[in-house]
């Protein structure tokens, strides 16, 4: 799969977050303001994963559509890594 500007800048955009969380950790920040912070990292990550998987599933459907494979299998596995991500 090849992945967009848009997927990779969001993934940026966590890690930039992430490296905030841990100054404002080694600042003994409040724990409510790490907290919200951390919690808008893993919504930011589970919106990405969903765009990833969903953007997979398309390429594979259209594949699977070339080759005559199975589409209940392709799905399947897309299921599968959206119950994993969790």
């Amino acid at each position: 799969m090849e992945y967009n500007v848009q997927i990779k800048n969001r993934v940026k955009r966590m890690e930039g977050q992430l490296r905030g969380i841990i100054k404002m950790m080694e600042e003994d920040k409040d724990c409510k303001e790490v907290i919200t912070q951390l919690s808008a990292v893993r919504s930011a990550m589970d919106r990405t994963i969903g765009l990833i998987v969903s953007s997979n599933l398309v390429e594979c459907v259209k594949q699977a559509e070339s080759y005559g494979d199975s589409m209940e299998n392709l799905i399947n596995e897309a299921v599968n890594l959206l119950v994993k991500s969790r």
